[in-house]
């Protein structure tokens, strides 16, 4: 009937992907000259690993949030803080229907009292290629394994486990 029509094409609706461009976002970040580095699942998904997230992470420097944030803008993602609480408390989001977890610390320790400087980080860190324009900078495999151990959830131990298995493939 119609009525089961309607009712079937607003529960389609209601499950459209958002209209969020992760490509033309991903293209601003780069093009704002952000060190931003992809941290988190998202991160694991670009390098082709089988996990699932609903979010994106990025380590940030910290003399780089307003650069970030007006890269992040023209998408209708607004800080959660503003850049001086921000920096006060090392984290922030952006947020909309989409949600960036922002990590805006010059050093972050481990689980188990390993401090991470971010601008060594930044130095090692590995472009994935996206589109012909667009790069993704990540943090180097080693890195981004260390950057799991920031903490300890049964996700981050399945996570390091995984990008261990892939840097013991990519050794030649």
């Amino acid at each position: 009937s119609s009525c089961v029509r309607a009712h079937a094409a607003g529960i389609l609706n209601a499950m459209d992907p958002s209209a969020f461009d992760e490509l033309a976002f991903f293209r601003a970040v780069a093009e704002s000259g952000a060190r931003a580095l992809l941290i988190g699942r998202r991160a694991l998904v670009l390098l082709g690993l089988p996990v699932l997230t609903a979010d994106y992470d990025f380590w940030i420097a910290v003399d780089d949030i307003s650069v970030f944030n007006s890269a992040a803008a023209p998408f209708g993602l607004a800080p959660t803080h503003d850049a001086e609480a921000a920096r006060r408390r090392g984290r922030y989001a952006l947020e909309n229907d989409e949600h960036v977890d922002v990590l805006v610390a010059r050093a972050v320790p481990t689980t188990d009292g390993v401090s991470v400087q971010f601008a060594d980080i930044w130095q090692r860190r590995q472009a994935v290629t996206l589109a012909p324009d667009t790069d993704v900078q990540l943090p180097a495999l080693d890195d981004l394994i260390l950057t799991k151990r920031f903490g300890s959830r049964p996700k981050d131990v399945e996570d390091i486990r995984l990008l261990t298995i892939l840097k013991s493939e990519s050794k030649p």
